[in-house]
C-alpha cells in the first residue's frame, strides 16, 4: 500500500475536537473494493484549519458519522484504483438522500462572501476564504462520495448565474437546499437553464428529477437558477459528488470554436432562437461597442462557463504561452467577464444593481480587473474571443488553485503556486469610487501602451463599456483630448485606452453619477504588477495625473485617496503631464459634450435616459422613423433615470431628442 501524508501550515493553528495523527487514521481498516488510504471512521472528527494543507496520496473514505471539517485546504492524489467514498456503518455507499455533514468544506468568513481579496499577491491577508477540496487522478466511477459544500453569493435578479461543481446531481435536489420549489416551465423564475455557446441561447431543464448537473450538461456549464423567492446571500449548504479530472464522460477541455458562428441575429438582432425569443432581448456585448451592435463579431465568439471543481480556477495566465505553465494560451482572447465580481454597486436610483469584473488581453497583459481572475467556486465567467479563427482548448483541470491570488507567469503552475512579480510596458490607473464610510460603490480604468488605440475605434484592443449598472466611468476621447461629443450620448467605457505616445499629456474625463461618491482611491499597476505605494513615476520616467474641477493638476499616486468635492463636473484623467499652456485655453469639455446618454437596460429590457448631473429638469421626444411622435414628456426630473417606454412588440428605429432647461440639447437614435 502507498502511504504519503503531509500535514503542512502556512501559519500556526489550533485543530480541535478528535483530530487523530494521520497516519494512525491510515491504519486499522479494511480496504474494500478500491483503495482508501485515509479513513475517518464512525463518530471520529478532523479538523482542518484554515490556512492548513492535508495531502493524502491515495484514497479517502468517511464511515457513518465520521466527519472531515475543512477550513483550508484538502489535497487527493491517487490513481485509477483508488477511491473517494463516503459510507454508512454497513459499509454501503451513501447518496444524497442518505448523506450529508461527512466532508465538509466550510466558509471562513460567511459575512465576506461580497467582498473581493485584495489583489496585491498575497501582501494584504485575504478577506473571504474558504474550504476546498482537489481530487486528481481518481476516475469518476471511484468518487462516489458526497461532499457539503457551503456557499454564498450576491443575489443577482431573476436568474443568479453560477455553476454546479458536482456530477450527476439532480436538478430537482437544489430545490431542498435551496429552500424552493422549482419547476420546468421557462421564462417562470422558478425554472432551471444552462447556457448553449455555439447557439447563443439558455436552455431550460425539462424533467427535473431526471436531468442532472455534471451528466446531460457538463459541470462547466455556465447555469441559471430561477431566483424567485431565493435568498443566496444567506448560507447554503449544496451536496453533492465532485466531478473527477481523468476518466470523464465530457471533455474537461472544450474546444472554444463556433460561438455564434452560424447563429444569424436579423436586423438589429430582431431574428429569433429556437424558442423564438428575439436576440435582442438577451444578447449583449460590452467589447464590441465601438464596432457597433449586431455587426461583425458583436455577440459572438463568446465562451460562457462556471467552475466545475471545488478548488478556485485562476484564468491570470490563459493568455500567456509559458514554458512551465497550465498549457493554455488563447492566443486570440479578447477579454474576460466575471458575473458578480464582489460588490453590489447601487444605481442612480438607488436600487440595488450587479455589475461584472472585466479584464481583457490584447495589450499582452491582463488589464483591468485582474484580481477577479481567481474563481470561486459555484462562480460564473464568460470569455470572449477577437474572431473565430483558432481552435484553443480550454483545460479546466490545470486551472486549479488553492490560492486566492492570480499567478505569476514567471512561476511554474502547480495547485499551491504563487504569485511572484513582473515588470512591463502596460500602465493602467485604476480609480476606485468610496462613499463617506470609506466602502467602495464602484471602479473603472485607464490604460495606455505604445500599441494602444486612442479615440472611437473598432480597432479597440482593451476597451470594454460601462452598464446602467455603473456609477463611475470615463467618456471615448477626441484626437486632441476631451470627450468626443460624436458618442458622448451612445456609451461611456468602464476600461479606457489610449496610445501612450499620441494621447500623452491629453485628458479623458472621468465622471460620476452619484452624489454618495466622496472619494477616489488610485491603483496602478504596471504589466499587471501593483506598483509601491506611494509611486507615481513608471518605469518609463512618466505617470498619471488628474485634474480636479477646480483647475488644480495633482500627480496621481498608488494608494492615494483624494476628495470628490462634486460629481457635477467631470475630473480629467492624464498620461503624463499636461502642458500648462494648454490647459489655460483648452476647457475641460467642449460645448456639446453633454454626458447625458441613452443606453439599453437589460435588467428592464427598455432603454434608459441617464442624464447629466448638471442637469435639472428635461424634455424628451422620441419620433419613430416615419416621424411620428410617438413619446412626449416635458419637465423630466433628471435626478433618475428616465425609462423610454417603447413597445417591445414592435421592432423599429427611433430617433430620441433631449433638451435641458438650459437649452443644451442631445440627439440620438435607437435601433430596435
Amino acid at each position: 500500500m502507498r502511504v504519503k501524508i503531509v500535514l503542512t501550515h502556512k501559519y500556526l493553528h489550533t485543530m480541535r475536537k478528535s483530530l487523530f495523527a494521520i497516519g494512525l487514521l491510515a491504519a486499522g481498516f479494511s480496504v474494500q473494493a478500491q483503495n482508501v488510504l485515509l479513513h475517518v471512521d464512525d463518530t471520529a472528527t478532523t479538523y482542518v484549519s484554515k490556512g492548513t494543507l492535508v495531502y493524502s496520496g491515495g484514497g479517502v473514505q468517511m464511515r457513518g458519522t465520521g466527519v472531515v471539517e475543512n477550513h483550508g485546504n484538502f489535497m487527493v492524489s491517487g490513481t485509477n484504483t483508488d477511491s473517494f467514498k463516503t459510507i454508512t456503518t454497513g459499509n454501503v455507499d451513501k447518496t444524497e438522500s442518505n448523506a450529508g455533514g461527512n466532508f465538509v468544506n466550510k466558509l471562513n468568513e460567511p459575512t465576506a462572501y461580497n467582498q473581493q481579496n485584495a489583489n496585491d499577491g498575497g501582501t494584504t491577508p485575504p478577506v473571504y476564504t474558504y474550504g476546498q477540496l482537489y481530487i486528481t487522478g481518481v476516475p469518476q466511477n471511484n468518487i462516489v462520495g458526497i461532499v457539503d459544500e457551503e456557499m454564498r453569493q450576491v443575489n443577482q435578479g431573476d436568474y443568479q448565474q453560477m455553476g454546479l461543481p458536482f456530477f450527476n446531481k439532480t436538478v430537482a435536489s437544489l430545490g431542498t437546499e435551496f429552500g424552493k420549489t422549482f419547476t420546468n416551465v421557462r421564462g417562470s423564475k422558478n425554472d432551471v437553464e444552462y447556457w448553449h455557446n455555439t447557439d447563443v441561447k439558455a436552455v431550460h431543464f425539462g424533467d427535473l428529477n431526471l436531468y442532472k448537473f455534471g451528466g446531460a450538461a457538463p459541470s462547466y456549464y455556465y447555469y441559471m437558477i430561477g431566483a424567485q423567492g431565493l435568498d443566496l446571500t444567506n448560507t447554503k449548504t449544496v451536496k453533492g459528488v465532485p466531478v473527477s479530472d481523468v476518466g470523464n464522460p465530457y471533455p474537461s477541455a472544450p474546444t472554444l470554436q463556433n460561438a455564434g458562428a452560424n447563429v444569424n441575429f436579423g436586423s438589429f438582432g430582431q431574428g429569433h432562437n429556437s424558442f423564438n425569443e428575439a436576440y435582442n432581448t438577451y444578447v449583449t456585448d460590452e467589447f464590441n461597442t465601438a464596432g457597433g451592435k449586431w455587426q461583425g463579431n458583436w455577440g459572438k465568439n463568446m465562451y460562457q462557463f462556471a467552475n466545475p471543481y471545488l478548488t478556485n480556477l485562476d484564468l491570470t495566465n490563459i493568455a500567456v504561452n509559458e514554458a512551465n505553465g497550465d498549457g493554455i494560451n488563447l492566443s486570440n482572447i479578447y477579454g474576460v467577464r466575471t458575473d458578480v465580481g464582489g460588490v453590489t454597486y447601487n444605481n442612480g436610483s438607488g436600487s440595488a444593481a450587479s455589475s461584472y469584473k472585466v479584464v481583457t488581453y490584447n495589450s499582452g497583459v491582463p488589464t483591468g480587473d485582474t484580481g477577479s481572475l481567481v474563481i470561486r467556486p459555484f462562480g460564473a465567467f464568460t470569455i470572449k474571443l477577437n474572431d473565430n479563427a483558432n481552435s484553443d482548448a480550454f483545460n479546466f483541470n490545470n486551472l486549479r488553485r488553492f490560492n486566492y491570488y492570480g499567478r505569476a507567469s514567471t512561476t511554474p503552475y502547480n495547485v499551491t503556486a504563487n504569485k511572484n512579480g513582473a515588470s512591463g510596458t502596460v500602465k493602467q490607473l485604476g480609480v476606485i469610487a468610496l462613499d463617506a464610510n470609506g466602502k467602495e460603490l464602484d471602479r473603472t480604468y485607464y490604460v495606455v501602451y505604445p500599441n494602444g488605440t486612442t479615440g472611437h475605434t473598432t480597432a479597440q484592443k482593451t476597451q470594454y463599456a460601462a452598464s446602467t449598472g455603473n456609477l463611475l466611468g470615463t467618456f471615448e476621447e477626441s484626437s486632441t483630448g476631451g470627450i468626443d461629443p460624436n458618442y458622448s450620448s451612445n456609451y461611456w467605457l468602464y476600461i479606457n485606452e489610449a496610445n501612450e505616445n499620441d494621447f500623452k499629456g491629453k485628458n479623458i474625463s472621468l465622471m460620476n453619477y452619484s452624489s454618495q461618491i466622496k472619494s477616489y482611491k488610485f491603483e496602478i499597476r504596471e504589466n499587471a504588477e501593483l506598483v509601491s505605494n506611494g509611486t507615481h513615476q513608471l518605469s518609463t520616467g512618466t505617470g498619471f495625473y488628474y485634474k480636479a474641477p477646480n483647475g488644480s493638476v495633482m500627480q496621481a499616486k498608488q494608494g492615494e485617496t483624494i476628495p470628490v468635492t462634486t460629481n457635477a463636473s467631470p475630473y480629467d484623467l492624464y498620461y503624463g503631464e499636461p502642458n500648462r499652456d494648454v490647459l489655460a485655453s483648452k476647457p475641460t469639455a467642449t460645448v456639446n459634450s453633454s454626458r447625458t446618454m441613452v443606453v439599453y437596460n437589460p435588467e428592464i429590457t427598455n432603454y434608459i435616459v441617464r442624464f447629466d448631473p448638471n442637469w435639472k429638469k428635461a424634455d424628451i421626444e422620441v419620433y419613430d422613423m416615419s416621424g411620428k411622435l410617438v413619446i412626449s414628456k416635458k419637465a423630466v426630473n433628471t435626478s433618475t433615470d428616465f425609462v423610454i417606454e417603447l413597445d417591445n412588440s414592435i421592432k423599429n428605429s427611433y430617433v430620441v431628442k433631449i433638451v435641458s432647461d438650459k437649452g443644451e440639447t442631445v440627439n440620438t437614435k435607437i435601433l430596435k
